[in-house]
């Protein structure tokens, strides 16, 4: 049973929405955010990368850093960039890339959910990551940006949004670099907060689809706001925190590819010959060739195209990551071929991320910094599901999500 609730939302009046909002904060460095920043004192990136209000090559882990985060949510407040709402709402927050729209309900996710495993996720966090957001949720005391959750398709829900959907949006806006259109609607009729609550608590689970750091962040800060008081009843604000939750159905997963530096000692012919103990490789030619289906890769190497299909036998069905195409990558070319065995630190390879096109493997490849590039088939958000619920985690660099959340349409304090 998926506990969630409405909450007062801290959010920019229609009027300032698009000078505040802006990408993640893990999207960009401070460089990037410095410039989209550039002189516009409402940008989100003030509390988000702090780090721009100092002057450039301040460390983001700077102590000095994370107080500007909470001086400048202060300073919004103040001058009526962000203003609370004065009574609990949900919000569908909607976002459309090259045609297609998806729907997400935005909620109060609870906390002991996260802990106790009916929040599921399915990659591994790393604790100074987690540290990091924690610093800047206590700071704040807040959620600055949300998490992003993927649900069971569900038909009440889909209708409830389908009606909304055909009304006036509170924002609507096409963000600048990426293109997408952003809608959001607030819903603050009683019967329909009463559906959103009724319909969540009938899911035995929640997935975290993108935002791994942020929820174990955003979850251990409330647990450990509920230990610091000694009364605590279990009604606090902290006991929640802020999740984007879409219909598993609707969300867009890209392929996430790969770059690598070097053949490890092989020649290009040695190289394709060592596949083909694991592949069928074919030559495709030097127009651009994407994967088909699952466990077909896309070799790009001197110039040509290959295609590399996986041999019965190289993988298990049955296991639901060893099923993966980024596991049979990891075992039988990066591992076996080229001795990369840890895909978070190895400097050899790189990820490059579908919405830039195999045009962009290409180029890398092409200009020598990287010497040969593999494409892979998108997992599924059935997949991913079916890893979390086997309490598995998936191999790095798995899944790319977008489009992106935008960050500053609502945020979550934590002490209302």
């Amino acid at each position: 049973m998926a506990i969630v609730k409405p909450f007062k939302g801290v959010r920019p009046p229609k009027a300032y929405a698009e000078e505040v909002e802006s990408r993640p904060y893990d999207v960009l460095d401070s460089d990037e955010a410095r410039v989209e920043a550039g002189d516009n004192e409402k940008s989100l990136y003030h509390i988000i990368k702090p780090e721009i209000n100092f002057e450039e090559g301040t460390s983001e882990y700077d102590p000095r850093v994370y107080q500007s985060a909470a001086d400048h949510f202060q300073m919004f407040q103040d001058k009526g960039w962000l203003v609370q709402d004065d009574k609990p709402h949900y919000y569908i927050y909607a976002q459309t890339m090259n045609g297609k729209t998806q729907y997400g309900l935005v909620v109060g996710a609870y906390v002991n959910d996260y802990m106790t495993g009916v929040i599921k996720k399915h990659e591994l966090t790393r604790r100074d990551k987690e540290e990091d957001r924690m610093k800047h949720v206590r700071v704040c005391n807040a959620n600055i940006e949300p998490v992003f959750f993927a649900y069971p398709d569900n038909e009440v829900l889909n209708g409830l949004l389908s009606r909304y959907a055909q009304t006036e949006p509170e924002y609507d806006f096409i963000a600048p670099i990426d293109g997408f259109r952003h809608q959001l609607w607030v819903i603050s009729d009683e019967a329909d907060l009463a559906t959103i609550t009724a319909e969540f608590e009938k899911m035995p689970s929640l997935y975290i689809a993108d935002g791994h750091h942020r929820s174990a962040a955003a979850a251990l800060v409330g647990a450990e706001k509920a230990k610091q008081n000694p009364n605590h009843t279990g009604k606090e604000e902290y006991n929640y925190f802020m999740a984007v939750c879409f219909q598993a159905s609707q969300l867009t997963i890209l392929d996430y590819n790969r770059v690598v530096k070097d053949l490890n000692g092989m020649t290009s012919e040695e190289f394709l010959k060592a596949l083909e103990n694991d592949f069928v490789v074919e030559k495709k030619g030097t127009a651009e060739y994407k994967p088909q289906q699952l466990h077909e890769f896309s070799l790009y190497l001197d110039g040509e195209w290959y295609s590399l299909k996986a041999k019965p036998g190289t993988y298990n069905d049955s296991d639901p990551i060893g099923v993966l195409d980024v596991d049979i990558s990891s075992r039988l070319i990066l591992d076996k071929l080229m001795g990369i065995t840890d895909l978070r630190s190895d400097k050899r390879i790189d990820f490059v991320g579908g919405l830039r096109g195999l045009q962009e493997l290409k180029r890398r490849v092409d200009n020598g910094e990287m010497r040969w590039a593999l494409a892979l088939y998108p997992v599924s958000m059935s997949q991913i599901m079916n890893i979390a619920d086997s309490g598995k985690i998936m191999p790095p660099k798995a899944t790319w999500f977008e489009p992106k959340l935008r960050s500053g349409l609502i945020i979550h304090k934590l002490d209302d």
